[in-house]
């Protein structure tokens, strides 16, 4: 009997032990390790000619309307720290005595317009504005560079990371150049963006 009474206590505290829930059984934490997450966005300001990078015209002697083959399309893309407050585009050329070139004979920026739609600004001639004018940015140099703004964009705190699509007519005025002789003209326009201040 006795071996029968301890066999009843070891079960009957078996099963009281049973109705004990796990959460008041004895738990043991840790200590608390810790990561450092850092990340950086890089400010970025960017200028891609995503259609119209080669322009030709077919000029006639003595006349205000050229037009170029084709308009160009820039797609201007930004990431800007707090404090910007506008994007702007330009463009322009080295020399604006001689936009285009044969090598002899120059076409000068007044003579090629660039019309622009879609990011603010009308655009005009590439000689609008002057290297180290009022407002002229300074990577329009040396000295001779003149160009024009093409885009303007307002930034606040809903387009800190956005961009903007540009699309440019272009027009040679050979009026400007009336004794313009019969030859094969190049020059290159740079497309160009600024963020400020």
């Amino acid at each position: 009997m006795r071996n029968f009474r301890n066999l009843l206590m070891i079960g009957l505290g078996a099963a009281l032990l049973a109705t004990i829930p796990q959460s008041a059984k004895a738990q043991i934490n840790s200590n608390v390790g810790t990561v450092t997450l850092n990340a950086t966005l890089a400010e970025a300001l960017t200028v891609s000619v995503t259609g119209g990078a080669a322009v030709n015209f077919t000029l006639a002697s003595n006349t205000a309307a050229n037009a170029g083959s084709t308009t160009s399309t820039i797609l201007t893309s930004w990431v800007l720290k707090p404090g910007r407050t506008q994007v702007a585009v330009w463009a322009w050329v080295p020399n604006g005595a001689a936009a285009l070139t044969d090598g002899t004979t120059n076409i000068p920026a007044s003579a090629v317009t660039a019309t622009a739609a879609g990011s603010g600004s009308a655009g005009g001639a590439l000689n609008t504005s002057l290297s180290g004018g009022a407002g002229v940015p300074a990577f329009v140099t040396p000295a001779a560079a003149t160009g024009v703004q093409i885009g303007n964009v307002a930034i606040t705190g809903l387009n800190k990371a956005s961009n903007t699509t540009t699309t440019l007519t272009w027009n040679i005025n050979t009026t400007v150049v009336p004794q313009l002789p019969a030859s094969a003209y190049t020059g290159t326009v740079n497309i160009q963006a600024q963020a400020t201040p």
